[in-house]
């Protein structure tokens, strides 16, 4: 299982060496013949499907519109969305039309399924935020996913960015009013029903309960589906494995207003289907995300792309493979190869480093790549620093503290010990002396001998940077300002 332990980097130096990369070959042509649902199943990404053979037969009768939920109680997503959003871009790959839900409506009631407790009121104010930034946030993860995984897979003829909508339930929930809703939707429900479903009845048996506010939050998300089925022809949900309840929900609802065959009698809908995913969790099995205390976000801002990268870089060797037939779209055949590699010399961390620049690729581009691959790099200088460019690191750096532009003049007429103090790697010269006798004080990875020394052009980093260091973790970076 993933997990955020403490924060410990990983100084490997393997995981920083050039790998033979898989991602870069050239996709696997016989992919259009392994069916969709095949191919989720063999990666792990099902928990559970509805009828799967006819939703097989479904899948073969031409583009289907899918849709999975995103709950803004936070202006980002996190780790653990990144599994059911690689099942939309999964159909997506294949042709399919894929929707984003955001609940801007449904996060104001609050989900009970998968909590011991009710939520804490959610501030419409901070919701009507979010829902904004998410929007743009989701967008962009989409398209930084779906530019990465055209290099991984073959794209079925026609498939592009226009297939992929994002959405509000807010837009047509907000204009039902409370008489109407009963009337329209609550007629279409069983009490019963409802109070079997696993996310109600749990709560039930606590000793805290259940509020009518969330015990109605399952028609809430039951008539989205509804909603996208009839205005937008969306016949398949996708969700966390939590949410098969409210999928069900969401089908006997669609089923009611929409009779197949009133003769014909089942045990399942006959119109719609759902899949739900595997839950990301942690080593306890705790659920893994926000309302755990432990996301990983996807956005830069609020978990950096080094942090984002090295928490895959950490991944368990028990946990790797399935990670990278998750969370990647390596064919699985080149998965299961770089595997058994990986376990000839584990210690290498192979197949972790390559988990790590294919997720950060997906979810941060190739800018955030770089990015990420830079400062390993510096931070753990098992590398020759000459092979870096200036601009990289200035981007890969920016906003940080360790990083100072200095002008071309105080550059090489300052002496390396007079940088170090006066930019506080260090605090004074008589340390700056005594980690040289200590072979502890370096310039560009290099050991310093005298801190009296003045740096040479030629010893610039793409004839700008300097990068100083005490110890092992103590990094100061100097640019010629431009």
């Amino acid at each position: 299982m993933l997990q955020l332990a403490a924060r410990r980097c990983v100084p490997r130096r393997a995981c920083l060496i050039p790998l033979r990369r898989l991602a870069t070959a050239t996709p696997t042509p016989n992919l259009s013949r392994i069916k969709l649902l095949d191919d989720l199943t063999t990666r792990g990404l099902i928990a559970d499907v509805t009828r799967p053979d006819k939703l097989a037969e479904h899948l073969e009768q031409g583009k289907q519109t899918v849709y999975a939920g995103i709950d803004p109680t936070a202006p980002a997503l996190h780790v653990g969305h990144l599994i059911p959003l690689m099942v939309l871009l999964h159909f997506q790959m294949r042709g399919h039309r894929i929707i984003s839900l955001i609940g801007g409506a449904t996060a104001l009631v609050g989900d009970p399924s998968g909590r011991t407790e009710e939520r804490t009121p959610v501030d419409p104010s901070v919701t009507e935020g979010n829902m904004h930034t998410l929007t743009e946030h989701v967008t962009s993860i989409l398209r930084n996913a779906h530019q990465y995984a055209k290099t991984r897979q073959p794209v079925n003829p026609g498939t592009s960015l226009a297939t992929l909508q994002v959405m509000n339930n807010r837009s047509w929930l907000q204009n039902i009013g409370l008489l109407e809703f009963l009337q329209t939707v609550g007629s279409q429900v069983r009490v019963n029903t409802m109070l079997a479903r696993e996310s109600v009845r749990s709560r039930l048996e606590s000793h805290k309960g259940v509020s009518f506010t969330e015990f109605t939050y399952q028609l809430l998300q039951a008539y989205d589906f509804l909603w996208l089925f009839k205005n937008r022809d969306c016949t398949i949900q996708v969700g966390g494995s939590d949410q098969w309840g409210n999928i069900l929900a969401g089908l006997e609802m669609i089923n009611r207003e929409h009779p197949r065959d009133l003769l014909q009698q089942s045990d399942l809908p006959e119109q719609g289907f759902g899949i739900t995913t595997p839950l990301l969790t942690t080593a306890s099995g705790q659920k893994f995300g926000k309302s755990a205390g432990n996301a990983v976000w996807l956005d830069a801002k609020m978990t950096s792309v080094f942090d984002f990268y090295q928490f895959f870089l950490r991944t368990a060797d028990a946990d790797v493979e399935r990670q990278l037939l998750l969370l990647t779209f390596l064919p699985v055949e080149d998965v299961k190869k770089l595997v058994l590699e990986h376990f000839e010399a584990p210690e290498l961390r192979k197949a972790q480093a390559l988990l790590a620049d294919e997720v950060t690729s997906m979810v941060h581009g190739e800018r955030g790549i770089t990015q990420a691959r830079t400062i390993t790099k510096i931070i753990f200088g098992s590398h020759d620093y000459h092979t870096l460019k200036a601009s990289d690191i200035v981007t890969a750096f920016a906003g940080d503290s360790r990083l100072k532009f200095v002008s071309e003049h105080d550059m090489h007429n300052e002496t390396v010990g007079g940088l170090a103090v006066l930019h506080q790697l260090i605090p004074s010269k008589s340390e700056a002396s005594r980690l040289v006798k200590a072979q502890g004080f370096y310039m560009n990875n290099q050991v310093m001998d005298k801190i009296s020394n003045k740096i040479d052009p030629g010893q610039l980093i793409d004839g700008r940077v300097a990068i100083l260091r005490t110890g092992k973790s103590k990094h100061l970076i100097l640019v010629v300002n431009q």
